[in-house]
């Protein structure tokens, strides 16, 4: 069972018509899109096939890479601190993989995790030891965080990455993503995260990507509309 439903968002109107959408339901009066849901890792594992099917649709990714992602994953769901999230659109139904519009989850890094050690042996050389254990030594890794084409940009990220990340003790939160510009990178330099390296490629070889991270809280997404924050943590 999920165990609970955290946020509700409002379908969009037609333009046309200034109707709203013919799938929409209605709860206390008001027609609703999606409801944000937590996820246990058991859960999570149950539904590990969906999202790994939202995960190839975002990222456009190679069939012969995803059974190694779905293994990736189901390491994951076993890592400190583990906290995931799945947004279920209107009309949700356990049997349709498409009523799930997006899903992230993260979780506590430390050394011995593949990302982290990777992360951390490059930023030492780029920024120096000491400033790279100011961002690594008490972080949430937001490992993966994506939404169907279809159901972009109706603020679905912005509400997972915030829920996320919220009440989390750690005193960072850090992530990877394709270094170029895209919905998500956009979403994350809202939210306050700052490149701290780029142009990188993991090891094994890799398009490149960049590393990113942000002192927690995150920001006001529509407040922070300043230049982007300095890579020292302390800033």
């Amino acid at each position: 069972m999920y165990r609970r439903a955290l946020t509700i968002w409002p379908l969009p109107r037609n333009r046309a018509t200034g109707a709203g959408p013919a799938t929409s339901r209605t709860l206390g009066g008001m027609a609703t899109a999606a409801a944000l849901c937590d996820l246990a890792p058991r859960e999570f594992l149950g539904e590990i096939d969906v999202l790994l099917a939202i995960y190839a649709d975002a990222m456009e990714a190679d069939a012969a890479l995803l059974p190694g992602r779905r293994e990736l994953m189901r390491r994951h769901a076993a890592y400190p601190a583990f906290k995931a999230l799945e947004v279920r659109s209107a009309g949700y139904a356990a049997d349709d993989p498409h009523t799930v519009a997006g899903f992230s989850y993260g979780f506590h890094g430390e050394p011995g995790q593949w990302w982290f050690d990777a992360v951390s042996a490059a930023l030492s050389r780029t920024i120096g030891p000491a400033l790279t254990a100011r961002w690594l030594a008490d972080c949430v890794e937001v490992a993966e965080l994506h939404v169907r084409k279809e159901q972009q940009h109706r603020g679905f990220g912005t509400a997972m990455l915030t829920a996320l990340t919220a009440g989390r003790p750690e005193r960072t939160a850090m992530l990877s993503t394709p270094d170029r510009e895209t919905t998500a990178r956009r979403l994350y330099r809202r939210m306050g995260f700052t490149d701290l390296l780029t142009g990188y490629s993991f090891p094994g070889g890799s398009p490149p990507y960049a590393v990113m991270g942000v002192v927690l809280p995150l920001a006001d997404p529509v407040a922070a509309a300043g230049p982007p924050r300095s890579a020292s943590p302390s800033a």
